[in-house]
């Protein structure tokens, strides 16, 4: 059995969100997803929903076997104890491979990373970004 990590914010869920679910879902048998606490996300502009309450949301995604809360301090504390043989990085995260390699090999974590493909943008209406949603709503309720 190949049990699959994926992770990420997933503040306001959206199609972009579930295609990369779906897709990590298909690179295995068993998918875990790992929600980051508010505290972690230091890359783009903090949650607005809660930890807990976006962990539930992604618990209840049809292709997620198990959703977890990241760890606060060290973000390699559930993958080693979820144990994956494959970590699904989303297209557009911003994670080095190599660099997550080298230290998942310092953890002695072995296990394959793959990219999840691209959402086909064709309709450019399409919301697929919590910013993009975020923009709207205020955009349109102003």
């Amino acid at each position: 059995m190949t049990r699959v990590v994926a992770q990420g914010t997933f503040d306001i869920l959206h199609p972009g969100h579930v295609h990369y679910l779906r897709d990590a879902k298909a690179m295995g048998d068993e998918l875990h997803v790992i929600v980051a606490r508010s505290v972690n996300v230091t890359h783009k502009e903090p949650p607005v929903v809660p930890d807990e309450q976006r962990r539930e949301m992604v618990a209840a995604l049809k292709p997620v076997d198990e959703a977890h809360l990241g760890h606060p301090e060290d973000i390699f504390v559930p993958i080693e104890r979820i144990d994956p043989g494959v970590i699904a990085l989303g297209y557009d995260q911003h994670h080095d491979e190599e660099k997550l390699q080298a230290a998942l090999a310092d953890r002695g974590i072995d296990c394959e990373i793959r990219r999840a493909s691209p959402l086909d943008r064709e309709d450019s209406d399409r919301l697929l970004s919590t910013g993009r949603i975020i923009d709207r709503v205020l955009k349109e309720r102003s």
